[in-house]
């Protein structure tokens, strides 16, 4: 873990305009300034990350957040239920938020977290303001949580990464617009039963064209092999995923005795490993996931990670 010498060497790197990996519960996120139009430009230019597709501002807590965005009842409702934690919600900007437009990709809306790893938050402390963090990988492919994830896919293009062990949740937050009615933007972390508990049912949405939140893209989260989804026999050839004790003659496994908590946080690591496996034109089988719980944010990683990617034909 990061000592204080460290986080404040971190913090003085990003108030230069540098860039720093910190880890999050979630997945490591990509962090700078994101009051300052150069370090954000950064973010994107490190991650070969497209300009339409915003950014999500972490912040220490609800305080900071309501100089960023205007907080109605419900949405510091859901807040102190949900924060710190793997939830971002996306909600109307404050013209006087004084943060990079780039941020927002110029939207009148701004996405925002309040992450619960403790590394995250003492940089965020230690820094006094709010990070803009997408993941910390280059755009579109394989979400890092760990920190050599980070240097495989980053080294060279930023200032430091903080290594704060394998990142416990594993898969990014869900993301919930509530700057009209509540709508399901991305899932993660957060099962969407758990919100719907609170706000009632939730309609999904978002817009791979127009994005208003991360992880919208239909091609996201992708490994060099391809991916092939539902998979109960593998073809020969195949580097076969598993999910469940149905699977014990699978190459990898999610999770042997089908946890979905277990399977979202090895998601990510069992890509990489399978991509490895799999080699140059290989592809990857996904046993099937259940569709429920953090099963809807699992599987919606894998058909975005099983979409063709942008250089290729459907």
């Amino acid at each position: 873990m990061p000592s204080e010498e460290g986080l404040a060497r971190a913090a003085d790197i990003l108030r230069a305009g540098g860039l720093v990996a910190m880890p999050t519960e979630t997945v490591y996120g990509l962090a700078g300034d994101a009051r300052n139009n150069l370090a954000v430009a950064r973010i994107f230019a490190a991650k070969a990350r497209p300009r339409f597709n915003p950014l999500i501002a972490h912040v220490t807590g609800v305080e900071m957040a309501e100089t960023l965005a205007v907080f109605d009842d419900r949405a510091r409702a859901v807040a102190a239920a949900f924060w710190p934690g793997a939830l971002t919600l996306v909600l109307p900007l404050r013209a006087d938020a004084g943060l990079s437009p780039l941020v927002t990709a110029r939207l009148d809306t701004v996405a925002i977290r309040c992450p619960a790893h403790a590394v995250a938050q003492a940089l965020l402390k230690a820094f006094g303001g709010p990070l803009a963090a997408p993941s910390a990988n280059p755009s579109g492919r394989v979400s890092p949580t760990r920190a050599d994830h980070v240097r495989q896919g980053l080294a060279g293009r930023i200032e430091a990464v903080l290594d704060g062990g394998p990142c416990a949740v594993g898969i990014e937050s869900t993301i919930l617009g509530l700057d009209g009615a509540p709508v399901l933007l991305r899932p993660g972390g957060i099962p969407v039963e758990a919100l719907e508990a609170m706000l009632g049912p939730i309609v999904t949405g978002g817009d791979a064209h127009k994005p208003n939140a991360p992880g919208q893209l239909a091609s996201h989260y992708a490994p060099e092999a391809g991916v092939r989804l539902g998979v109960t026999g593998p073809m020969p050839g195949e580097v076969w995923v598993g999910f469940g004790p149905g699977c014990a003659g699978a190459d990898l496994s999610l999770s042997p005795v089908g946890d979905l908590v277990e399977a979202a946080a090895t998601l990510f690591q069992a890509l990489r490993e399978a991509d490895d496996l799999a080699g140059p034109g290989g592809r990857i089988a996904f046993a099937p996931v259940p569709e429920s719980g953090l099963g809807r944010a699992i599987n919606d990683r894998l058909r975005r990670a099983a979409a063709p990617r942008p250089h290729q034909q459907p």
